[in-house]
């Protein structure tokens, strides 16, 4: 039934939000219509919408107006220096099971994770996600 979809981020100018995610962050702008709506692609089945900031929706970098959560293909400090050499403001770096996370804001300030997958998932996860429990 449901062919596709997209995240969709409102911003206050869709000039600096399509350079933002296309030359800072990298992704594929895939449509732009004006300053009227615009998509990137962000891998794996992502795909951002940009909306421009509208009364009828949360305010561009307010609570509600989205975040992000995008899984990268390099290590989390290569990919947090990258963008700090491009002007981001990073958050530092977060490890736990999941992976390596680190936080950073496209120009209106809304939330953006960043997330290194973790290499292997532990047995007892697996297990859990098959609706198991791993014997001792």
């Amino acid at each position: 039934m449901i062919i596709g979809g997209n995240a969709t981020v409102f911003v206050s100018n869709m000039d600096n939000a399509v350079r933002f995610y296309t030359e800072v962050l990298g992704l594929r702008l895939t449509n732009r219509f004006g300053d009227h709506w615009a998509t990137v692609d962000a891998g794996k089945g992502l795909t951002i919408g940009l909306h421009p900031a509208s009364p009828k929706y949360p305010a561009p970098g307010t609570k509600g107006s989205m975040m992000l959560a995008l899984e990268i293909g390099i290590s989390i400090e290569q990919a947090t220096a990258r963008l700090t050499e491009r002007g981001v403001r990073i958050g530092g770096i977060v490890r736990d099971l999941a992976g390596s996370f680190a936080a950073c804001e496209d120009p209106d300030g809304n939330p953006i994770c960043l997330w290194e997958v973790a290499q292997t998932v532990p047995e007892s996860e697996l297990a859990h996600s098959a609706g198991r429990t791993s014997s001792p």
